[in-house]
């Protein structure tokens, strides 16, 4: 039986923000993040230690981690393509790590210059260093449900990985819809064979909305036993190798699908769409999320009112 509340991850500062090509400020990346803490999101990527060079907007990742509120119940997590990278983020005091194996050769050669099995290799060092320092290893499977580069992704192929992984003493697993390419059939199958083979495991999706298909994605996943979904404020993001991408779920819409559904989140949607407001006006231009362009079916009903009495 499905759980009666689900746990919204936000990801927006992080997979959202790396795909602005002007530079959000820090003091509003701060501001934008302690907003969401003050919503009820116990889960903010809030940043990624990566090499500035490759990714400028993540340049004041220590800064960032330095100036949030640290509101007590929210994991601040850091993204981390590499050893470096995560020792920097536990200098910094992440609360916790994650590192994203993609399971395309070709497209984890594009991410981060390696095989698969070389990164496999690499989470191990990782996981080694994070449980030193105790600090959790989150790892996410990127390209779960097709790749931009070479098609559909075998479900063997995503399975190795989790099991590697999950040798290493991992705390979470995710599996990634990084193109938005996949679909609730799709996402049924998958997620029942990785709890299946993983059954201790706790498992999430993080599901991008490129064909509109997110949220049935969501829902999908959560009929399958998932109760823990990324999702990205004003559904910002996209995949930087495929300009025809979408950015993530909105957690506006993640949110709103459901509270409606009778399913706890335990998140403030008002504060979430103040902090997409503040980030809309800074872009200058709208974000896609339904809920923040055309409300709630509490808020329609409002407005169809309003309407037949003017």
């Amino acid at each position: 039986m499905p759980a009666q509340s689900v746990t919204i991850a936000e990801v927006g500062p992080r997979d959202g923000f790396q795909m602005e090509k002007a530079f959000i400020p820090t003091d509003l990346k701060v501001r934008v993040i302690d907003l969401l803490a003050e919503a009820g999101l116990r889960s903010i990527e809030a940043t990624s230690f990566v090499n500035p060079k490759v990714i400028p907007q993540m340049a004041d990742a220590a800064e960032v981690m330095s100036r949030v509120a640290r509101r007590r119940g929210t994991t601040y997590k850091v993204l981390v393509p590499n050893l470096k990278g995560a020792q920097r983020a536990i200098e910094a005091k992440a609360d916790a790590l994650e590192l994203v194996i993609v399971a395309s050769e070709s497209y984890n050669r594009k991410n981060v210059g390696m095989s698969v099995d070389q990164s496999i290799a690499a989470c191990g060092e990782i996981a080694r260093v994070a449980s030193a320092r105790s600090v959790p290893l989150e790892v996410v499977i990127g390209t779960s449900f097709g790749c931009p580069l070479e098609g559909p992704v075998p479900e063997a192929q995503v399975e190795r990985i989790a099991r590697a992984a999950a040798a290493f003493g991992i705390s979470r697993l995710s599996l990634a819809d990084s193109i938005g390419s996949g679909n609730p059939a799709q996402v049924t199958r998958l997620v029942t064979r990785i709890k299946g083979a993983l059954p201790a495991m706790p498992l999430s999706l993080h599901l991008h909305n490129t064909r509109g298909l997110g949220l049935a994605n969501a829902v999908a996943g959560f009929h399958a036993g998932i109760d823990t979904f990324d999702a990205g404020l004003g559904g910002l993001g996209g995949c930087p190798i495929f300009p025809g991408a979408t950015g993530n779920v909105a957690t506006e819409d993640m949110v709103n699908l459901f509270e409606e559904m009778g399913i706890s989140t335990g998140i403030d949607l008002n504060k979430v769409r103040e902090a997409s407001r503040l980030v809309q006006q800074f872009l200058d231009r709208p974000l896609p999320s339904y809920i923040l362009r055309v409300g709630t079916t509490s808020e329609l009903y409002a407005k169809a009112a309003l309407a037949q009495v003017s």
